[in-house]
C-alpha cells in the first residue's frame, strides 16, 4: 500500500502538538484549555451497611459463595417518555449479570427484595462532620434521592444517596478550590470479571456508607488535579472516621479541552496515577478534535455518512480457525484513509476508539479487529486489494475488518458506525476506565444530567441548627492549618503526604507540646524514618503508631537521646511485644556520660592526623563523628556533639 501507516501515526502526534508530561508546561496546558474537575468517593468508618444491618467492612477473600442471582438489564421510559443514553447502550450489550451473594455481608436488600431500613445515623453524622469540615452549606434537610446505575454494578439499578452540604471550599496550599458538594451513598458490587457478555460481581461491597466529595473544574494542569484529589483525602481522613486501605477511597476525574467535552476517567485507585491520566485524556481530546478536521476536509455531507459491509468469511477460511456460529465482517468507511492510524495516546491511534467499543457494546474480546492501516498487518497487500474491490472502496477509503459470534455482528457493524459518525462531531462524552500506564479505554456512555429522582421509601430527615453546631464543635482542626504549622516547625516538605495520608499530625503534636521533642525531629521522624523502616522490616501485625508516643515518653524518663528511636525502630516492628529496655539490649545501647565521650577526642585527632602532612578540618571533623556516632546516639545530642568535635 501506499499510504505508510507508521509515519502517518508519528506525524500526527507531532500536528496535536503531544509531549510527555515531564516536557510540558503551563502554557502547554493553557494553549489546548486544560479543565479538570473531581468526584474523590471515601469509605466510612462504620460497623453497618447505609440502609441495612448487615457489617461493613466484611470482605470475601476467597471464591465461596451462598447463593447466585443473575439479572438482565432493560431501558424503561422516563416521566418525560424517553430513554436513557446509557441505558439504551447497556441493553444493547446484552450483558447477563451474575451476582455472587455471602450470608455474612448480604440480605434481601441487596437484591432489592427488600424496603430499605432507616439510613445509618452514625454514617450520616460522620458524613456531616467531614461536610462541615469541608466550608460546606449543610442542608437543613437530608432528602434521599436515586441515582440511576446502569452497568448492573448495583442490583436495583439505582443508587441511594443524599445530598449533605453544597458550595463550599477548600485552601490548598497555592490556590483555592470551590466545592460543588458533597453526598452520602451506597457503594456498589465488587466486580470480579466482564468477559463477552457475562459480568461478575461480588456483593460483599454493596451498600457500604460512602461520601463523594465534588469539586468546579478549577484544575488547570494535572499536577493540580493531584494535589486536590490528595488534599480531599487527607481532609477526610483527618478526622479519623473514614475506611483506609485498597478500594477504601476511588476518584473519578473529568476532563476536558478547549473544543472538547467532559470525559469521565472512572475509579482511578491511586493518586499517583492523575497527573499521567489526565495528561493523556486531554491531548487524545485534543487530537480528535485533528481527526474531526482532517475528516471534515473530505466529507462534505457528515449527516449522511455511512459504512458498507459484506461478510468475507469465504475469503479467509482459515483466518483464527473460526467455528460456524462465527463470522468475519469487512466493512467500509468512506474518505476515513488516514483517520484509523492518527494519534490518540501512546502507544494508541483512533482504530483504538473502535477496537475498545466493540469490545464494551458488542461483548467481541480482542483480538476482535484488524484494519487497513494496521502498523503491522496480519492482511497481506493483494488481499486488501480484493476485499476493496468486493466492498467498492473509493480512493481515499479506509477498512475495517471485524470478527466473531453472527449473533454480535449486527452490533459491532452499528458501533464500528456510530463511533466514525462521533468522530464527524468531536470529542463524545463518555466514562473511560483507567490504567496504570496513563492510558484509557472506553467504558460506556456518560450518563444523563436528569438520573436522579426521589427514592419514595426513604422519609426526609430535618437537621436542627443546634445538633449541626454540636457536631461543628467536634471536627478536627483544619489540614491547611497543619500544612503551615509543618512549614512553621521546618519539618521537611516531602514528609508531609505520608504525615497526612497515615492521619498522624495529631500524634506529631501531642509528642511536640507534651514531650518537647524538637518539632522538625518529630516531624521527620515519622515522614522519614518510620515510613522507611516500614518499607524494609515486615512485623507480625499492623504496626501501632501511638506506640511512638510510648517510645518518647520512656527516653525522656531515662533521659535517654531521642536520636536513638532510628535504631529502635527494627525491633519495635519486628518484635511488637518486646519492651523497650529489651530492645535497648538488644541493639547493644550502653549509657556514657558527656564527659567519657568528650574524653575520647584527643585520642581520635591524634589517630586521624597520623602520617599526614595536610589535615583537612572537614574530614577530620567527619571521620570524628563517624568514629563517635554509636556510642554518642542516645547519649549526647548529635548536633551537640558537632559543635564540641
Amino acid at each position: 500500500m501506499s499510504f505508510n501507516s507508521k509515519s502517518n501515526y508519528e506525524n500526527s502526534k507531532i500536528k496535536v502538538g503531544y509531549v510527555t508530561r515531564r516536557e510540558a508546561t503551563q502554557d502547554t496546558y493553557d494553549s489546548i484549555g486544560f479543565m479538570s474537575g473531581l468526584e474523590v468517593h471515601q469509605q466510612l468508618l462504620t460497623d453497618e451497611k447505609l440502609f441495612c444491618h448487615c457489617p461493613a467492612g466484611i470482605y470475601n477473600q476467597s471464591d465461596d459463595y451462598d447463593a447466585e442471582i443473575i439479572r438482565h438489564m432493560r431501558p424503561t421510559l422516563s416521566e418525560l417518555g424517553e430513554y436513557d443514553g446509557t441505558a439504551l447502550m447497556e441493553f444493547r450489550t446484552r450483558k447477563e449479570i451474575i451476582y455472587r451473594i455471602n450470608n455474612e455481608n448480604a440480605c434481601t436488600y441487596e437484591v432489592d427484595d427488600t424496603p430499605p431500613f432507616p439510613i445509618n445515623m452514625d454514617a450520616l453524622e460522620k458524613a456531616l462532620e467531614i461536610s462541615l469540615l469541608s466550608k460546606l452549606n449543610v442542608v437543613g434537610e437530608v432528602h434521599i434521592t436515586r441515582k440511576q446505575y446502569l452497568d448492573g454494578s448495583i442490583p436495583t439499578g439505582f443508587q441511594r444517596t443524599a445530598i449533605l452540604g453544597v458550595e463550599g471550599e477548600l485552601e490548598l496550599p497555592h490556590k483555592k478550590i470551590r466545592l460543588i458538594q458533597l453526598s452520602i451513598e451506597e457503594d456498589s458490587c465488587r466486580e470480579i470479571s466482564d468477559i463477552g457478555h457475562v459480568r461478575l460481581y461480588k456483593t460483599d461491597r454493596l451498600g457500604m456508607p460512602l461520601i463523594e466529595t465534588v469539586t468546579y473544574p478549577d484544575f488547570v494542569n494535572p499536577d493540580e488535579v493531584k494535589e486536590g484529589c490528595d488534599y480531599i483525602r487527607f481532609l477526610n481522613r483527618s478526622t479519623g472516621k473514614v475506611r483506609t486501605g485498597m478500594g477504601a477511597g476511588r476518584q473519578d476525574v473529568n476532563v476536558s479541552c478547549k473544543g472538547g467535552s467532559r470525559v469521565e476517567i472512572k475509579g482511578v485507585a491511586h493518586t499517583k496515577w492523575i497527573p499521567e491520566l489526565t495528561h493523556n485524556e486531554v491531548f487524545r481530546q485534543w487530537a480528535l478534535l485533528h481527526i474531526k478536521e482532517l475528516l471534515l476536509a473530505k466529507v462534505t455531507k457528515p449527516e449522511d455518512w455511512k459504512v458498507n459491509h459484506k461478510s468475507i468469511k469465504n475469503m479467509l477460511k482459515d483466518f483464527s480457525g473460526l467455528s460456524d456460529k462465527e463470522n468475519i465482517i469487512a466493512i467500509n468507511l468512506p474518505l476515513f484513509e488516514g483517520a484509523l492510524s492518527y494519534f490518540t495516546q501512546p502507544g494508541q491511534m483512533f482504530a483504538d476508539e473502535l477496537a475498545t467499543r466493540l469490545k464494551v457494546i458488542a461483548g467481541i474480546e480482542k483480538p476482535n479487529m484488524t484494519h487497513s492501516e494496521e502498523i503491522n498487518p496480519i492482511i497481506d497487500d493483494n488481499l486488501w486489494s480484493e476485499i476493496r474491490q468486493l466492498l467498492d472502496a473509493k480512493e481515499g477509503d479506509a477498512q475495517v475488518i471485524i470478527w466473531g459470534n453472527e449473533a454480535d455482528m449486527k452490533t459491532a457493524i452499528e458501533t464500528v458506525e456510530e463511533r466514525c459518525q462521533m468522530a464527524l462531531v468531536g470529542v463524545p462524552e463518555e466514562t473511560r476506565k483507567s490504567f496504570e500506564d496513563g492510558t484509557t479505554i472506553f467504558e460506556r456512555v456518560l450518563p444523563g444530567a436528569d438520573r436522579m429522582y426521589p427514592d419514595t421509601d426513604s422519609a426526609p430527615i430535618p437537621l436542627e441548627d443546634e445538633y449541626i453546631e454540636t457536631l461543628r464543635s467536634r471536627i478536627p482542626s483544619d489540614v491547611i492549618d497543619r500544612y503551615k504549622q509543618l512549614k512553621k516547625w521546618d519539618v521537611p516538605e516531602e514528609t508531609y503526604t505520608y504525615i497526612f495520608s497515615k492521619n498522624l499530625f495529631p500524634l506529631i503534636e501531642r509528642i511536640v507540646v507534651e514531650l518537647d521533642v524538637t518539632p522538625s525531629f518529630a516531624g521527620t521522624f515519622f515522614g522519614h524514618e518510620i515510613k522507611f523502616a516500614l518499607g524494609h522490616y515486615k512485623g507480625p501485625e499492623k504496626f501501632d503508631y501511638e506506640k511512638v508516643y510510648k517510645l518518647f515518653r520512656f527516653l525522656n524518663k531515662n533521659k535517654i537521646q531521642h536520636e536513638i528511636a532510628e535504631k529502635m525502630l527494627p525491633d519495635m516492628i519486628q518484635h511488637p511485644k518486646m519492651d523497650f529496655e529489651s530492645i535497648l539490649t538488644s541493639i547493644k545501647f550502653k549509657k556514657y556520660s558527656k564527659e567519657e565521650i568528650l574524653s575520647k577526642l584527643p585520642v581520635l585527632y591524634d589517630k586521624f592526623a597520623e602520617g599526614k602532612d595536610v589535615i583537612s578540618k572537614s574530614k577530620q571533623k567527619n571521620w570524628v563523628m563517624g568514629s563517635l556516632r554509636n556510642i554518642a546516639i542516645g547519649n549526647i545530642n548529635l548536633t551537640e556533639l558537632s559543635k564540641e568535635i
